[in-house]
């Protein structure tokens, strides 16, 4: 009977595998039909990245007298090498599109890899400005977005309402954008400047803060953020009026 159970979860098991990776070769897909239409150049580079790199490794081949061999070898490294050159287009061109829209930096930290603990809008204005806050190694890292004019303020009050709380754990903050001399980070390298942050706590240390905010919340929560970057021109009232309520 146990036997049979067994193999009847393995079998459903193996079922929804199948399943989740045929949902996920179609959304590829997908994403690749899309870019294609908007991306005229996408085709033509990835069979470039291909030849090129099949090429490379045909050649070393060839010097050492098993080209042959290595022709397996060079299409596998080719196929990777239009694969990742796909991917980082796709990215590029989904962080082009959410690029000064409302929300778009915490998707963006929603979106990053690793054991990041990302809050939403732990303080906002009723004009789209937010700051998030996320908890990781580094310690807190705050991320604004909006006017400038507003978001600076509004940065400042919530880091000095988080060293309350923190201690001496190390506090970091960044504003999204597009203007270099008022040191903004543009929303495509915001995840890379924060992974390049140093390590300074330990995984206790984390949970410990992230207790410490938990409590913060109750006494202060933040405006409710969309989800994800809103369409270009969308409106923010029903925002507004969430945050008009609180």
């Amino acid at each position: 009977m146990a036997q049979k159970q067994d193999k009847a979860a393995a079998a459903e098991a193996k079922k929804a595998r199948k399943a989740a990776s045929k949902a996920k070769r179609g959304q590829i897909f997908q994403a690749f039909n899309m870019q294609r239409k908007e991306d005229k150049a996408l085709i033509p580079l990835m069979l470039g990245a291909f030849v090129v790199v099949t090429g490379v490794v045909f050649v070393i081949g060839m010097l050492m007298g098993i080209e042959w061999f290595l022709l397996p070898v060079g299409i596998a490294f080719g196929l990777l090498a239009a694969v990742i050159l796909f991917g980082r287009r796709v990215q590029r061109n989904v962080y082009a599109k959410a690029d000064g829209q409302p929300g778009a930096a915490g998707w963006a930290l929603d979106n990053m890899r690793g054991r990041w603990r990302v809050t939403s809008a732990v303080a906002g204005t009723t004009q789209g400005d937010f700051v998030h806050r996320v908890l990781g190694r580094p310690g807190v890292v705050l991320v604004a977005e909006g006017s400038p004019h507003r978001v600076k303020s509004l940065l400042a009050q919530e880091k000095k309402r988080v060293a309350r709380v923190v201690g001496d754990t190390p506090i970091y903050d960044f504003v999204v954008g597009n203007d270099e001399e008022a040191q903004q980070v543009p929303l495509r390298r915001l995840q890379a400047r924060i992974m390049k942050l140093p390590n300074n706590l330990k995984p206790a240390q984390i949970d410990t803060l992230e207790k410490r905010m938990a409590a913060l919340a109750q006494r202060a929560a933040g405006p409710q953020m969309p989800k994800g970057p809103m369409p270009q021109g969308a409106k923010m009232r029903s925002v507004q009026r969430a945050m008009r309520r609180r």
